[in-house]
This record gives structure tokens, sequence and C-alpha cells, in this order.
């Protein structure tokens, strides 16, 4: 099990880990700025330059999830994690990595007052010059205030706040440990399939409204928003699969087969391993229809129809060329066979 001790920088997550480790049985703290500060070594200086924060950085936040199952496979017991996440995207993509490997975790926030948080910022002791320090780390984690009360909001919905203005270190700890024995600082609820050990095929679905919008979700789990669909299971036909994931999805059933638009070949890209996938018409849904349409809440955050230059900003690029093809082959009435998103000669 992790216990995600969250907040903004200057809340005092890093002491409340150390106190909290030593009343949970079998704890160990795991800083995953540690992994940033050696990434700094590691990188080129012209790789670390195109990013303002190391949480940027897409092997961050992959070594942090591969980081924590090593460690719990070594150590076992629980794992106290001091880390701030303030992108809500990014706790999805970690938090959703920590699920496919059936790691839970509790996310608890701690939330002093502002009033508070900005005394402790002031007065907090770093070694080095004053001058230095007043750069480097107080005027560092006064910058991170607004980011961090524009996080409140789905914070406050997804993890137990621990209001720790008023308390000691060790008082805080223990109210963490107290949550966690009682189940008051529930299991975060993000779900995902276990990480693929081969090539896998997946179908997806894409759905319209009358205006010829496309559907797309937007999963807990990962960045950046999808098609309705998934992996297909052992001895499963794909476009029935679709069919299979747009009712979990969505609560909604399809009548008919859906009609296959394009077949696309993603290559590997380590740690993926790729595979095929498949882009099926599901139609137009009628105003009833979208009107009934469910999410399930572990699993998708919220779906939205879009145009297609409006899908730029929200799919990743891979998958924004396959909707683009597969929008073109809708409007010849020809399949397409692409590979890494582009139709072979």
């Amino acid at each position: 099990m992790i216990v995600w001790i969250n907040g903004t920088f200057g809340a005092g997550k890093t002491s409340t880990a150390r106190e909290l480790a030593g009343l949970l049985p079998d704890s160990s703290v795991y800083d995953p700025e540690l992994i940033g500060d050696a990434l700094r070594r590691l990188l080129p200086p012209k790789r670390l330059a195109e990013v303002e924060d190391y949480q940027d950085l897409p092997i961050w936040r992959r070594l942090v999830v591969d980081t924590a199952a090593a460690m719990l496979a070594e150590l076992g017991g629980v794992l106290v994690v001091p880390m701030t996440l303030l992108r809500q995207e990014y706790r999805d993509e970690i938090f959703g990595g920590l699920a496919a490997r059936r790691i839970p975790v509790r996310h608890v926030v701690l939330a002093p007052e502002e009033t508070i948080l900005r005394e402790r910022i002031a007065t907090r002791q770093e070694p080095g010059a004053p001058e230095v320090v007043d750069v480097r780390v107080r005027q560092w984690a006064y910058d991170h205030i607004p980011a961090y009360r524009q996080a409140l909001g789905w914070l406050s919905a997804d993890a137990h706040l621990v209001d720790n203005g008023h308390l000691t270190v060790r008082e805080t700890a223990q109210r963490i440990a107290d949550a966690v024995r009682t189940g008051t600082a529930p299991v975060c609820d993000i779900v995902q399939t276990p990480e693929p050990t081969r090539e896998t095929v997946a179908a997806g679905v894409l759905l319209f409204d009358d205006r010829d919008r496309v559907l797309l979700v937007d999963p807990t789990y990962k960045p950046g928003w999808e098609f309705p669909g998934g992996v297909v299971e052992p001895g499963e036909a794909p476009a029935r699969a679709g069919v299979r994931e747009v009712a979990e999805e969505l609560g909604l059933t399809l009548e008919q087969v859906p009609g296959l638009l394009v077949v696309d070949w993603e290559p590997p890209r380590p740690p993926a391993y790729g595979g095929l996938r498949l882009l099926f018409d599901g139609g137009r849904l009628s105003e009833p229809e979208i009107a009934r349409l469910r999410l399930p809440g572990p699993e998708l955050r919220a779906w939205r129809f879009v145009t297609e230059a409006e899908a730029v900003g929200l799919l990743p690029p891979q998958r924004c060329e396959r909707l683009r093809w597969a929008l073109r082959a809708r409007e010849r009435g020809n399949p397409l066979y692409l590979e890494a998103g582009r139709p072979t000669p």
C-alpha cells in the first residue's frame, strides 16, 4: 500500500512522512524528489531546459511508478510518499500506473490555511546564504500557492484533507495514521487494467452528434483524451469489444455492430508494446441517447463532443492522426489501413 501525502510546498509533507513511518507498521519513506535530483544529473542540459519542472518530464512520472513498485516488491509493507502533485493529469498518470500494478493508494492532502502556510514558508530554515534561500526556496514556494489554490477543487474531491495548521508534526501524523487504519482515508478509486506484456489489439468506437462532432472521453488514469473503447479480450471479436466497451463506459447499448473505419498498427515504443488499434463507426446519437450517457467515475472523468480541429488540442498526436484518417474514411466510405497513424502507399 502507498500513503501519498500531497500538499503545496511548505505544508509539512516530508516531516509528517517521517513521523508517519514510525506509526504505521512495516513502513518506509519514499521521496520521489530524489528521482528528480538524479534526472538533473543524468539528462542533458538541453532536455532539462525544455521543461520548467522535473514533473513535466514523462521519464520522471514513469520512474516514480516503477521505483515505487520495485520498493514494495523489495520491502513489502507500506510506502509513505511525500510529494506535491498539483496537476490532475499527472496525478492520474502516476496513480493510474500504480493501479495497473495493483498497488492501492491512500491519498492525503495537508491543507493548512494560507496565512499559516505563508508564515511557515517565511520562517522555514534552509541551508545556504539567506539571499539564495529567499530565491531558491521561499519564492519558489510562494509562486506555487496560486496553483495549489486552483488544484484544491479536485484535491478536495479526490483526497482526504487534513488541516494541520494548528497541529504538531506528531499530531498530524497521528491523524493520518488513524484515517488510514479506520478507512477514513479511502483507497483512491482510479482503476486501470494491468499493463500489457505483449502487443495488444484495441478497439475504439467513434460516436457522433447531429453536427458530426465526435465524442471523446477523459480517462482518470492517464493524460490526454481518448475514444470510447479498450483492449480486446482473448477470443473476442474487435467490433464486439468496441460495443462492450461503449456499454461499460457510457451506459449506451449499440443496436448494430459498428462498421470499420481504420486499422492502425502502432509500433512498440518502450516501455509500451504497441499493437493493432481499430476504430469503428458507431453512428450518430440522438438527443435522448446523449441525455442517457453515464460515466463510470473510477475510469472516466468527462465526455464531450468536439470538432476535428478541437480534437487536436485534446488527443495525443498519434491518436489525433488516427482520428483524422478515420474521419476521411467515413467521408469516403472506405476503410483505411495505417501504420503509426499514416496510410500505407
